[in-house]
């Protein structure tokens, strides 16, 4: 009798999932099929947008525009001739992509969320100091990637970390911001109700307003992750990698080859796809669990 719960509970557990793979590729399916009903609308009307005398540039033919079956070819093909397949070197370019994004990830994450809990517990510091965490955002990174990579040239300092630098620049600000959003969400009922009880502002914050802010802060981990692996591409622009996803999608732009291209940057969606699904696992282990040990 007490098998039934339990087999509901994990039918109920594994229908999300079911349904968020569906969608996933539902929409994938919806973008191959436009891009390929794109493609052949273009090739048979010669480029020319229809009623007008507009051209399509660069024109939807197999140089420019590749079938998708084509991109995915390429990954099984050599890079060179007798050299190793495409999806071989683009796995160890994104691994190595990956520990910079890593490292930028959880430096951001840290600082972020520090700085989250400095402006809940301090008003003064927060009407201070968020003004210049919003406005670090209005610079564009291809502009402080250069610089971020001579200055740690200057200092010695390794061009892997300085790549993670610039990961953990797009890293923080959100963390920061759904930090705040977080630990203000408790009810002030129950803020009360705690100080009643002589907790101290560290059993506060670590009792009652981490474990609310927790979906807000893991909801921005997941928008920064995809945002570390941005960074550490264009990071490594500058600091003139031979290996990483940012050499590989700079080298197949310089060939003028596209099907190179649009696999690197297949390999770099799914390096970020990854990386978020690991987030996304560790949200579902921690949440989920502290739901478990409430109830």
């Amino acid at each position: 009798m007490t098998d039934a719960p339990e087999v509901v509970s994990t039918a109920s557990r594994r229908s999300p999932r079911v349904r968020r793979v569906v969608g996933f590729l539902g929409v994938l399916a919806v973008v191959v099929v436009a891009w390929e009903l794109y493609k052949v609308v273009g090739e048979a009307l010669g480029g020319v947008v229809p009623g007008t005398e507009l051209r399509l540039r660069p024109p939807p033919n197999d140089r420019f525009m590749p079938h998708t079956w084509d991109v995915v070819l390429q990954l099984f093909q050599p890079v060179r001739r007798n050299g190793e397949l495409t999806v071989l070197l683009l796995a160890k370019a994104a691994m190595f992509t990956l520990r910079e994004a890593l490292v930028g990830f959880v430096v951001g994450g840290v600082i972020g969320f520090g700085l989250g809990v400095a402006f809940v517990r301090s008003t003064l510091a927060e009407r201070a100091f968020m003004p210049y965490v919003v406005a670090s955002q209005t610079v564009p990174i291809i502009a402080i990637a250069p610089m971020v990579v001579v200055w740690g040239g200057q200092l010695d300092v390794p061009q892997w970390l300085s790549v993670a630098i610039i990961a953990a620049y797009l890293t923080f600000f959100p963390v920061t911001i759904n930090t705040v959003r977080g630990l203000r969400s408790p009810a002030p009922t129950a803020v009360e109700m705690m100080r009643s009880y002589a907790a101290t502002p560290s059993q506060v914050l670590w009792k009652l307003q981490v474990p609310a802010a927790l979906p807000y802060i893991f909801t921005a981990l997941k928008v920064s992750a995809t945002a570390s692996v941005i960074g550490a591409i264009v990071g490594e622009l500058p600091a003139g990698f031979r290996d990483g996803l940012g050499r590989a999608l700079l080298e197949f732009s310089q060939q003028f080859n596209v099907k190179k291209l649009m696999a690197a940057v297949l390999m770099s969606a799914l390096a970020g796809i990854l990386f978020v699904a690991a987030v996304t696992w560790f949200e579902h282990r921690l949440v989920a669990g502290d739901h478990r040990r409430e109830g």
